[in-house]
C-alpha cells in the first residue's frame, strides 16, 4: 500500500508522514495516533505544544508491531489531550470525515486522526487510545471496527495519559480479524508492565457462537437515540441472532447515563493530576472548551476523588455479578450518526454516552459498522464482554461480521481528491 499523502492531507488526519515507512519488515502498514510516542518524533498531543518533543523510545505498542514486521507510516491528529469524543480540535484543526466531503462532519474522539486514516485506506490499522470510548466512538462515526481491551491486557509505557485508571490502548481496522491480531501483538508483556496475556487472537476469530446468550439493552434503557441509529441496531440484533447467539433485552442495574458522569468525574479529577501543569503553561494556545475539561478536575479533592474509587469498585462489583448471567452486552455506540462540526455543542457528550460504561466498569468492548443513515453516514453496534473476555468480544464480533453485510462498504472519497 502507497501512502497517498495529498489525501491525507485533504482530510487532515495525519500530523507526520513517515518517509520510508519505519520497520524493515513487509507486513501490514499501521498508523499512531499522536498521544503514543515514536521514538525522536515529537508527540504532540493534539497541541500546540508537545507533550514530549523528542521521546527517547518507541512506546510498547509500537516498538511490538514493528517487531512483528508491520510498517508505520504516519502519526495521527487527536483531539487535543484525548479530552473529547467529537473529534473536534480547535488548536490543530480537526479531521474530515471521510462518509461527507460537502459538509465537514465530527470523525469522532478522541481518536479521530487513526479512524480517518483506517476508513480511506491510508494504512491496514491505526493505533488509538479509549478513556471514555476513544477508540470504538470514532470507529462508528468512520464506518470501521474499533477494539478496546480491559485494562492490563496491553502495556501502555509510552502511551501518554488521560486518565490513568481509566486509559486502555486498542486498535482500528477495517476488518474484525486484523484488529484482533493487532491486539494479539500489542498485549505482549514491556518491561514487567501487562498483567496478563498475550491474547489468542485466532483462537477468538475460530471460536463458535451459537448458543452465546447475550443482554442487547431496550430503546428505553438507552436514552434519546436518532431514529435512524435506533433502526440500524435492531436490524444488527436480528443479524446476530441468524449466527445462533441468543439475544435477549435486558437492563442492567444502573442506567448507562449515571457511568458517563461517574466516568467523567474520574478522567477530570486525575486528568487534572497528570496535565495541570501543562495546562498553567500553555492555557493561552488551548482550545478553552478542553481547558474548562481538565480545570473542573481541580474542585475534586483527594478525599473526593478516592471516594469516586470505591464508589466505583463498589458499581463494578454489582454490574459484574449482573453480566455474570450473559456472554456479552449489546448496544448502539453512539446514539447519533456524525453531525457537522459547526453544530457541534461542546457542553453536552452524546457520542460518549453509551461509552464511557465499559472504561468506568473496566470491560472489554468492540464497535462494529452496522450500516448507514438515510443520510449515507455509518451506525455502529457495540459488543461490550465480561471483564478480561476480549475474547468473546471478539468471537461475536467476527460473527456479526460475516452476516452484517459491512464487509466490503467504503466511503466515496473522489470528493477529497
Amino acid at each position: 500500500m502507497t501512502f497517498d499523502k495529498a489525501l491525507a492531507e485533504r482530510l487532515h488526519c495525519v500530523t507526520h508522514v513517515f518517509e520510508p515507512p519505519l520497520g524493515r519488515g513487509e507486513g501490514p502498514s499501521f498508523a499512531i495516533k499522536d498521544l503514543i510516542d515514536v521514538a525522536h518524533v515529537a508527540t504532540g498531543g493534539g497541541g500546540r505544544v508537545p507533550l514530549d518533543p523528542d521521546p527517547a523510545r518507541h512506546a510498547a505498542p509500537v516498538e511490538r508491531l514493528l517487531e512483528a514486521g508491520w510498517r508505520a507510516v504516519a502519526k495521527t491528529h487527536t483531539v487535543e489531550l484525548a479530552y473529547g469524543g467529537w473529534g473536534t480540535n480547535r488548536a490543530v484543526g480537526a479531521p474530515w470525515n471521510p462518509w461527507a466531503s460537502q459538509v465537514h462532519r465530527c470523525p469522532g474522539g478522541s481518536s479521530s486522526g487513526s479512524a480517518v486514516a483506517v476508513a480511506a485506506g491510508l494504512c491496514d490499522l491505526a493505533l488509538g487510545t479509549d478513556t471514555g470510548g476513544s477508540v470504538r466512538i470514532p470507529a462508528a462515526a468512520c464506518g470501521i471496527v474499533g477494539l478496546k481491551p480491559g485494562r492490563g491486557l496491553v502495556a501502555t509505557r509510552g502511551v501518554q495519559d488521560l486518565a490513568p485508571s481509566l486509559d486502555t490502548c486498542g486498535t482500528l481496522a477495517r476488518s474484525v480479524a486484523l484488529a484482533a491480531r493487532g491486539l494479539e501483538i500489542i498485549s505482549r508483556a514491556d518491561d514487567g508492565v501487562a498483567g496478563r496475556g498475550p491474547f489468542d487472537a485466532e483462537a477468538a476469530l475460530a471460536r463458535p457462537v451459537a448458543g452465546l446468550r447475550v443482554a442487547a439493552l431496550p430503546l428505553s434503557a438507552l436514552g434519546e437515540v436518532e431514529p435512524e441509529i435506533a433502526r440500524l441496531y435492531a436490524d444488527a440484533l436480528l443479524r446476530l441472532a441468524q449466527t445462533g447467539v441468543r439475544v435477549e433485552t435486558a437492563a442492567p442495574p444502573e442506567p448507562f447515563a449515571s457511568y458517563l458522569e461517574l466516568n467523567g468525574t474520574l478522567m477530570a479529577a486525575e486528568g487534572w493530576r497528570v496535565r495541570g501543569r501543562h495546562i498553567a503553561r500553555n492555557r493561552a494556545v488551548m482550545d478553552p472548551w478542553i481547558v474548562a475539561r481538565f480545570e473542573a478536575g481541580q474542585a475534586i479533592d483527594d478525599a473526593a476523588l478516592a471516594a469516586a474509587h470505591a464508589r466505583r469498585a463498589e458499581d463494578q462489583a454489582r454490574f459484574h455479578a449482573w453480566l455474570a448471567g450473559y456472554d456479552a452486552l449489546l448496544s448502539p455506540t453512539c446514539p447519533i450518526a456524525a453531525i457537522a462540526i459547526d453544530a457541534v455543542d461542546e457542553t453536552q457528550s452524546p457520542m460518549s454516552r453509551l461509552t464511557r460504561a465499559a472504561n468506568y466498569l473496566d470491560l472489554p468492548a468492540a464497535s462494529l459498522p452496522c450500516g448507514l443513515t438515510d443520510q449515507g453516514l455509518p451506525g455502529g453496534l457495540q459488543i461490550m464482554g465480561q471483564p478480561r473476555d476480549e475474547a468473546t468480544v471478539v468471537a461475536l464480533a467476527q460473527a456479526f461480521e460475516a452476516v452484517s453485510g459491512w464487509n466490503h462498504r467504503r466511503p466515496e472519497l473522489s470528493g477529497f481528491r
